[in-house]
């Protein structure tokens, strides 16, 4: 099988097509034949060692496909059935790839594999986001950075299925359009606006209940200036390098305010609860209630590229690997 490897972290150019030995699956793990593989920013956080992953690996956390094989112990998944999986450990950036039977989740019947692959991590998170790291109640305000992104966009709808005022950000009117088709109410081109000065004058000054900030060190003081008095500060990404640490004390200063910083590995420790995101997700996206949009399609041979659009910020919506 051809896979992608990292055998030492650093850039693109590190995402290194090997052919490999297809592996078996042990008890209690399925062999599944990769139709598309998700790109996210955790792959390129792992690739470049701001998250450490023991090399050499290969990179992906999600995917989509059809079962090979299933190990001893695997009675609820056999070859044959359509699956789709997130799983905390990489390995997906390849042809075939291991995967533990228990995160298996069946793909519903009608759903294109591409689209089931799209929406495990971006879909999950955005679940996670709006209705466990802060649940979303009818009436509340919420600013979403990087609003036309992948994991933006489910952000956005996810929000509005609850009730919220959304305001989102981009960095173009295209994304703008897209922030909005989407259902943002409000969206600030923070390359032409002060979003802090546009987001307090939307509000009358109040603030929003909740800001979901996956860029990072760029946004970060703005972001905390436009909470209301007790808001939550939701940072869960480095698009633009990783915060500086702070003093608790500035949480004080800025209203008694609530700062988080979630993985969602620990909003789907148990079975349980993995199966109601994904479950969730793969119901709305199957009867068209959440809309997932795939922006590009790539070969392994240009997964660098991929990697390359995805940190530039020159994308809108999902990235797929297709091996």
């Amino acid at each position: 099988m051809r896979a992608i490897r990292v055998s030492e972290n650093g850039g693109p150019e590190k995402l290194r097509i090997e052919t490999l030995d297809v592996p078996q699956p042990g008890p209690g793990q399925v062999l599944v034949k990769v139709a598309a593989a998700g790109v996210n920013f955790i792959d390129i956080y792992q690739r470049t060692g701001l998250y450490p992953v023991p090399t050499p690996f290969t990179p992906g956390q999600e995917g989509a496909g059809t079962v090979e094989a299933a190990g001893s112990g695997v009675d609820h998944v056999k070859a044959g059935d359509r699956v789709t999986w997130y799983q905390a450990s990489p390995g997906s950036y390849g042809e075939y790839a291991v995967i533990p039977a228990a995160l298996a989740i069946p793909v519903p019947p009608a759903m294109d594999l591409k689209v089931a692959a799209s929406c495990m991590l971006q879909g999950m998170t955005a679940h996670y986001l709006t209705h466990s790291t802060y649940q979303i109640r009818e009436g509340d305000i919420c600013l979403v950075h990087a609003a036309a992104g992948g994991t933006g966009m489910l952000i956005v709808q996810m929000a509005k299925m609850a009730g919220a005022q959304v305001i989102g950000t981009t960095s173009t009117a295209e994304k703008a359009a897209q922030a909005r088709r989407a259902g943002a109410d409000e969206v600030i081109l923070y390359t032409e606006s002060d979003f802090e000065a546009e987001v307090k004058r939307l509000t009358d000054r109040r603030g929003v209940d909740v800001v979901y900030d996956s860029v990072g060190k760029s946004t970060w003081e703005k972001s905390l200036n436009c909470l209301r008095p007790r808001g939550i500060m939701v940072t869960f990404g480095n698009a633009s390098g990783p915060v500086d640490p702070i003093l608790p004390l500035v949480l004080s200063q800025k209203g008694s305010i609530y700062l988080t910083r979630p993985k969602l590995a620990d909003y789907v420790a148990t079975p349980e609860e993995l199966k109601w995101r994904a479950g969730d997700v793969l119901g709305w996206a199957a009867s068209g209630k959440l809309k997932i949009a795939i922006d590009r399609e790539y070969s392994l041979e240009d997964a660098g590229q991929a990697h390359q659009d995805l940190a530039g910020r020159k994308t809108s919506g999902k990235l797929l690997l297709i091996p």
